[in-house]
């Protein structure tokens, strides 16, 4: 759980980054060269001897090549995938409202594939599988159990995605083990930064891995053998992003006025990203703006005096105002690439919105204490201190089905995500305005539309 803390979210010189990131940082360019020759030899197995998916075409669709982006002159050869771990048939599954059972059972009925992109707020084991780590309980006891990689009790919020399409939980690409590509792959890394180089797996990384996994699909299927997925599945894919947090969070020392020039070139790279995977045949998006990071209790228990006051809901106003103007940056950005690629669905999710609102309207979700940490140290008002891990047997962790939004004073709760899930696939909160399985299961659009 030490780890946890460490992997919340800055840049370089951000109070998120530590611990565990800055030690890959340290790590020898020749252990990279040594880990992506192994890795590169396990994907290329595990995709040679896969069970074949339920639809595989035997031949190359001829747009389904791949093209590679400006950044990928030094290659990273990755690793393989895997699952989430044993899932018990026990399990309870999370219920969605009515009205997205049809969308459902079309999505379950055209075999859904996600990719998805991004850090801590996505990853489902990627960075534990990578570095090796060994998270250890309580991490995952609200659902799974046992610690899965995820850094919360339970769920992340593209597991719940998963979920309401009817398809499992994604493999992250970087663990070996029981690896089931069938639906897609799951790249992100917890620490990773939409900005090259601040971290070993940004985003260019992540799509240089992606492509990677694409090209060794195709070239399979042209051999005749088996792959995971086909052209097809990739061209019909819903391409998923959350990344930026920890550009932010890498910031956020700054004053106000030297942070604002800081985020366009953040949301270039969210831009170019989205523009190399359109040149790759995507062409449904899903973009995740930020969170309320000024009401994070990690940043409240640190809070110093050039971050200024507290909002009525007591989050750092200053931080917040930060990413709102990043999520003004990135729907505008969305607006655009919506009018310059009129064969595609590119729809951006208002994060900030929907997790200020758990905080501002706590007691609507039976939360009573909307800025505490549930598995942290110190107790009131924040239970958070930077310099000590949370244990199972702490006295300050909260009690196992009590509702908390903060599971380690940055990752939300099972439950949190839970929540915040809901309303990210109801499409209420999205530009356009258009739920989550509507965007997987809609057909092609024709060239002038405008969507």
């Amino acid at each position: 759980m030490a780890m946890a803390s460490a992997m919340n979210g800055g840049g370089n010189g951000g109070a998120g980054v530590g611990g565990v990131m800055k030690r890959m940082g340290l790590l020898r360019v020749q252990y990279y060269c040594v880990m992506g020759a192994v890795a590169a030899a396990v994907v290329l197995a595990t995709l040679r001897y896969m069970p074949a998916p339920a639809t595989t075409s035997s031949t190359v669709a001829s747009s389904g090549g791949t093209v590679r982006s400006a950044a990928t002159a030094d290659e990273t050869a990755a690793a393989a995938a895997p699952g989430d771990g044993v899932e018990r048939s026990k399990k309870k599954k999370y219920v969605w409202d009515g009205g997205e059972e049809e969308g459902r059972k079309k999505a379950a009925a055209l075999g859904v594939v996600l990719f998805n992109f991004g850090d801590s707020n996505s990853d489902t084991g990627g960075v534990a599988a990578v570095m090796g780590i060994h998270i250890a309980p309580p991490e995952g006891r609200a659902y799974f159990h046992h610690p899965t990689g995820r850094l919360s009790d339970g769920r992340v919020i593209l597991d719940f995605i998963c979920e309401s399409l009817n398809t499992h939980h994604l493999s992250p690409f970087m663990r070996p083990l029981g690896s089931d590509y069938s639906n897609g792959v799951n790249f992100a890394i917890a620490g990773s930064t939409a900005i090259p180089g601040d971290t070993t797996f940004s985003l260019d990384v992540q799509l240089d891995q992606f492509i990677f996994f694409k090209e060794r699909c195709l070239e399979s299927i042209e051999r005749g053998e088996d792959a995971p997925i086909d052209s097809k599945g990739f061209e019909n894919a819903l391409y998923t992003m959350d990344i930026g947090h920890n550009d932010l969070m890498g910031v956020l020392h700054l004053p106000y006025d030297k942070i604002l020039p800081k985020l366009p070139p953040i949301v270039a790279e969210i831009k170019k990203a989205i523009e190399t995977l359109h040149k790759n045949d995507a062409r449904k998006f899903w973009i995740h703006g930020t969170g309320a990071l000024g009401c994070l209790p990690q940043k409240l228990a640190t809070r110093k005096d050039e971050d200024g006051g507290l909002d009525e809901h007591g989050c750092i106003t200053k931080i917040n105002n930060v990413a709102k103007k990043f999520n003004e940056l990135l729907s505008e950005t969305c607006d655009d690439l919506r009018l310059q690629f009129t064969d595609s669905t590119i729809v951006f999710v208002d994060m900030f919105a929907i997790k200020y609102d758990l905080v501002a309207n706590h007691t609507k979700y039976g939360i009573e204490k909307p800025l505490m940490t549930c598995c942290g140290h110190g107790g009131p008002p924040y239970n958070y201190d930077p310099k000590t891990s949370c244990m199972i047997n702490d006295k300050d962790l909260c009690k196992l089905g009590e509702k908390f939004i903060s599971w380690d004073g940055v990752h939300f709760t099972d439950a949190a995500n839970g929540i915040v899930a809901s309303k990210v696939i109801s499409g209420e909160f999205s530009i356009p305005r258009i739920k989550l399985t509507t965007s997987v299961v809609r057909p092609k659009k024709s060239k002038d539309s405008r969507l």
